[in-house]
């Protein structure tokens, strides 16, 4: 039988691989392989959800209303000049979509989020990487890989999966060395974890320069990556063309019920954060201590790359672990074929992953 032709470049795509949940033969499982948030939701927000559920034969409101005012009133923002998705992914590829096409490119950083590039090839566009140094966003490469066809360039800062970030005067100096019709799109995923007095978000620069975009997730500090609930902030222009290329309702009752109650319970995220500073600086103490090399994350994960000798390779640690329950990431598919990435959990996750690459390396 004939099969309908796909758009050239599709089936060149290499899909998004999660990471994995379950370990065969094991009941009780540390996943530390999505970076998801260690306390889970909000209480307020696991109340707000099964009150929303009574409605869930009503459409929910397209336009957000209750959720864009929560988050405005919480980041000080104008709820007019924000837009929500179904997690930050969906608004990464409407941006692709409504900005590039054929012909065009995308640029980012060589260890950025994978969804940059198959969001790029899946609309046709040339995805453009541009090396890194240190494992840490190189502004100056970043400029000289810009083209005349460059029409988006996604910086996450932090970045996922190495965990560094790029100061606001770097991420200054990169909007003013970009032509002024190449949108910069800041991902700010793990904002709410950066304890750092040289950083900022992306809203003042949101703020100052009429082409540059902030993206914001709940699936992190908030626990929400299941409720799938992202939101933009951006100059007028651009939030009209994400509401005119969007889905209708394309954040799900629940999920808006979820988030206006998450970002609203400050009490919870301000536990969430402290947990992470505990337990970040503790595992990477740690795993120092074991003399392994790591990155100088501000996330809610840590890059730990392996040498390439026999018995002490990062596949060597990966099935070690996976044979002591605890899941951490491969980052082979980022460019990292020597690192795996480990999510800060619970103190208990964290203990067990510690013991266990300690046994690891002690052999």
């Amino acid at each position: 039988m004939k099969q309908p032709p796909v758009r050239p470049g599709i089936m060149d795509l290499r899909p998004y691989v999660a990471g994995d949940s379950e370990l065969e033969g094991r009941t009780r499982v540390v996943k530390l392989s999505s970076n998801e948030g260690a306390l889970g939701p909000s209480p307020r927000a696991i109340e707000a959800m099964r009150a929303a559920a009574a409605d869930a034969h009503r459409y929910p409101d397209g336009a957000a209303t209750a959720l864009r005012e929560a988050i405005a009133k919480r980041h000080g923002l104008d709820p007019a000049r924000l837009v929500c998705g179904s997690g930050s992914d969906e608004l990464i590829s409407l941006l692709v979509r409504a900005y590039a096409g054929p012909g065009d490119e995308v640029l980012f950083p060589a260890h950025a989020f994978l969804m940059y590039r198959i969001y790029a090839q899946g609309a046709g566009v040339t995805p453009v990487a541009a090396p890194e140094r240190d494992k840490v966003a190189d502004v100056d490469a970043l400029l000289d890989h810009v083209t005349e066809r460059t029409r988006i360039l996604f910086l996450a800062n932090p970045n996922n999966p190495t965990g560094t970030y790029l100061s606001d005067a770097e991420v200054r100096r990169l909007r003013t060395g970009l032509r002024e019709d190449v949108l910069l799109v800041i991902d700010a995923a793990y904002a709410e974890y950066v304890q750092k007095n040289d950083y900022e978000p992306g809203v003042a620069l949101v703020d100052t320069h009429p082409n540059t975009v902030m993206l914001r997730t709940f699936s992190k500090i908030h626990g929400l990556g299941g409720a799938r609930i992202g939101w933009a902030y951006g100059p007028a222009h651009v939030i009209d063309v994400l509401n005119r290329v969007r889905s209708p309702f394309n954040v799900s009752a629940p999920a808006l019920a979820a988030g206006a109650a998450a970002i609203a319970d400050q009490t919870f995220t301000d536990l969430a954060r402290q947990h992470n500073d505990y337990w970040l600086d503790w595992t990477l103490s740690k795993l120092r201590g074991l003399g392994l090399d790591l990155t100088e994350s501000v996330g809610n994960f840590v890059l730990v790359t392996f040498p390439t000798e026999p018995r002490l390779t990062v596949q060597d640690a990966d099935a070690f672990l996976r044979g002591k329950g605890v899941i951490a990431r491969a980052m082979g598919a980022y460019g990292l074929p020597n690192s795996l990435r480990i999510t800060i959990g619970t103190g208990e996750d964290m203990q067990a992953c510690v013991e266990a690459l300690t046994e690891f390396v002690a052999g």
